[in-house]
């Protein structure tokens, strides 16, 4: 018998459980930038991976497995799938070595992430897009035409490949990172899944340059860097609001240099109002609202007083999720250390006031806040 001519190649080997937990908790944190959160089930499958219980494809198959014979009952929402699965799916990618710097690689991995999912995936868009941001006040970034997204794209991938990194500090490294990863964002390719599909492309081209992208900075921080990429992508001359890769460098910091720089959603809102801080001396606040768009609701909360400490867990909770992402009970007892019956007190009160409201298609008793601008100041 012949000798088998594919043994001559080496087989990438199970990461080792360092790294197995990194790329769990960086695929199950990316999730968070469209407001999703995978299921236990997923958390348990990914922990059984990372101690070495079974392989990250085993860890697949029984993600798979799960959805195709468990009972619709059994999902609240068909967006817990998408979670666990892009999740799994993201783990696995990030645990190869194989990378091509190209817009097929680019194309190639939305179309692993989101296969079965969305039927667009890999697929460019057809139309063009706006989305409503809660750091640029309710507006949208400009988007890439769909008529010339193929050509914008090749575009930036070609203006990468021919510069040249060689003799430049640091600072001129990240900066330069900011403004390609945020201009490859901008185009927004893809109907859904583009800032996943750009986090996972550019973790792979980070290591091609030589970077050891090993930290939860892509974990914890996942919505962060999404809408840092938007501030590097709005301008608004009349309102003296230009784009800056101030925050995104910040958190590429974080990421390539290990620094310790503190990253807050609330410091990126062009209002300026989140950028003010509680007076921990005051007993008491006032909580006013402020309208961000004429078709929001604007809540009558003027005359309710909250202690500052309950005001310091309002402040952490909207720092973390901010309007588009959605919390139980049990993320609010992780967030703030707060027992479960404290915990459900509190969400009583903020629904009370009208500062948070249920969510459907999420699962049972999730919340968000509402789409308004509150401002936390020193009770007189």
């Amino acid at each position: 018998m012949e000798r088998d001519p594919f043994k001559e190649y080496i087989k990438e080997s199970e990461l080792d459980t360092v790294n197995r937990g990194y790329v769990w908790s960086t695929a199950i944190g990316l999730q968070a930038v469209d407001g999703l959160k995978p299921s236990s089930y997923l958390i348990d499958t990914a922990i059984k991976n990372i101690e070495g219980k079974i392989t990250l494809k085993e860890a697949q198959n029984l993600i798979d497995t799960y959805y195709e014979e468990s009972p619709a009952s059994t999902s609240d929402d068909d967006r817990t799938e998408e979670a666990d699965k892009v999740a799994s799916r993201i783990a696995q990618i990030l645990s190869e070595t194989a990378f091509s710097f190209s817009p097929l690689e680019y194309l190639s991995i939305h179309k692993k992430l989101f296969k079965g999912i969305y039927n667009h995936a890999g697929k460019m868009r057809t139309y063009n897009i706006t989305k409503k941001e809660w750091v640029l006040d309710g507006a949208t970034v400009v988007y890439g035409s769909a008529s010339q997204l193929k050509a914008t794209l090749e575009y930036d991938f070609s203006q990468e490949k021919e510069f040249s990194y060689k003799n430049l500090m640091m600072d001129e490294i990240i900066h330069h990172l900011a403004l390609f990863i945020s201009r490859l964002w901008q185009i927004h390719v893809f109907e859904e899944g583009n800032t996943r599909t750009t986090a996972v492309f550019f973790i792979k081209y980070l290591r091609t340059l030589g970077f050891n992208v090993t930290n939860d900075i892509f974990a914890e921080n996942a919505w962060y860097f999404r809408n840092a990429l938007v501030r590097a992508n709005y301008t608004n001359l009349q309102k003296n609001i230009h784009e800056t890769t101030e925050y995104l460098e910040l958190f590429l910091r974080n990421l390539l240099l290990d620094e310790k720089n503190v990253l807050r959603n609330r410091t990126m809102h062009i209002s300026g109002y989140f950028s003010e801080k509680v007076d921990i001396e005051a007993e008491k606040v006032d909580i006013e609202t402020k309208k961000v768009d004429i078709d929001y609701k604007k809540v009558d909360i003027g005359s309710l007083k909250f202690s500052k400490r309950t005001v310091h867990h309002i402040e952490i909770l909207f720092d973390e999720y901010g309007y588009n992402r959605v919390f139980g009970r049990s993320d609010v007892m992780d967030l703030v250390g707060l027992k479960r019956s404290a915990v459900s007190k509190l969400i009583s009160k903020l629904l009370e006031t009208g500062i948070i409201e249920p969510v459907t298609g999420h699962g049972k008793g999730r919340y968000k806040f509402k789409r308004q601008l509150f401002v936390i100041y020193k009770h007189l």
